[in-house]
């Protein structure tokens, strides 16, 4: 139930933290506030959110910084951490992600794409393996994992096994980053001459056959699903 949830919001602007605040209170979410990193750390120690929005530019400590600083915290070390920035810069979205974060999340964003981020980060919770939902769906397209078979605005999408195999890693984290080195690992295993360019190629088809909006790619890093 999403009421069980904790959301805590670090920003040092008070109008964004208002606006972003009453959203997920509206969705049942219990939410707290603070406009700079020190307090931010304190109420997660305090509070032990199963989730953390952060913003990168901040007064005295920055998100970067506070974000390393949880990471190192053991009892509040492994909560879920997004950052919501202005800043767009690989560069910038390369270092939240080295520091801990689990997504990065662009200003301006609007509440119902918000609010669907949040829902899909929260949904990996519990568990480090891939979702056991035997039909996932998300938005016009629906992958049914025991048929092996993928439908885009209802119509079947035919995708040969490593092209599906990836779809369903990334589907199972909607959100999260899979670097090229995992993903080379668990979907090509120990096959031989397989690299960087075999990806590519894979993630081309995909975006050929589902579209261009749900497969994105973050520079240096890897690749994640959204919708």
């Amino acid at each position: 139930m999403s009421e069980a949830y904790r959301i805590l919001l670090v920003d040092d602007e008070e109008d964004i933290l208002n606006f972003l605040s009453y959203n997920l209170k509206k969705e049942g979410y219990e939410v707290y506030t603070a406009l700079n990193g020190h307090d931010g750390i304190e109420l997660a120690t305090k509070h032990k959110p199963h989730l953390i929005v952060l913003d990168v530019m901040m007064p005295e400590m920055d998100g970067i910084e506070t974000c390393r600083i949880i990471r190192e915290n053991k009892e509040i070390g492994n909560t879920l951490i997004v950052f919501l920035s202005a800043r767009s810069e690989d560069y910038t979205q390369i270092a939240g992600f080295d520091s801990g974060a689990d997504d990065y999340i662009t200003k301006p964003v609007k509440p119902r794409v918000f609010i669907s981020r949040i829902k899909a980060l929260l949904r990996r919770l519990g568990s480090d393996t891939p979702k056991t939902e035997k039909v996932m769906e998300f938005g016009d397209i629906k992958v049914d994992l025991e048929k092996y078979m993928v439908y885009k605005n209802q119509n079947e999408i035919i995708l040969p096994k490593k092209e599906f195999k990836l779809l369903e890693l990334l589907v199972s984290k909607p959100g999260k980053v899979f670097t090229r080195e995992f993903i080379l690992e668990k979907i090509w295993g120990d096959e031989v001459v397989v690299g960087d360019r075999t990806i590519d190629v894979h993630i081309r088809k995909l975006r050929e056959k589902l579209g261009e909006e749900n497969i994105k790619t973050v520079k240096g890093v890897g690749y994640k699903f959204e919708f």
